[in-house]
């Protein structure tokens, strides 16, 4: 067992949002898997709430500030949404200034 800090990393800035608290998981894997479903949960909460300020990834680190993995957002997209988002042209992708 161990704990593992779940930071946010938003995708407009360098900026970090750092999860003062940390979790107790019992491995890394189970830290990767609540970092998806949490990733989930915000994603839905965004799209739901028209929201354009989503985070890029989870940032986990361990007890000792050491980042041990990171867990892009996009990575609990439906395949079918990740390839349709390839395919846009690049002047249609909407970005935030």
């Amino acid at each position: 067992m161990g704990r593992f800090y779940l930071h946010i990393r938003m995708s407009d800035s360098d900026q970090i949002i750092i999860d003062q608290e940390g979790s107790d998981f019992s491995d890394i894997a189970s830290a990767r898997l609540e970092a998806l479903a949490a990733a989930r949960c915000i994603l839905a909460d965004a799209i739901k709430a028209g929201s354009e300020n989503i985070p890029d990834a989870f940032v986990i680190a361990d007890s000792q500030g050491r980042e041990l993995e990171t867990v892009k957002f996009a990575q609990v997209l439906p395949k079918s949404m990740k390839d349709l988002a390839d395919q846009l042209p690049e002047e249609t992708r909407v970005t935030s200034s």
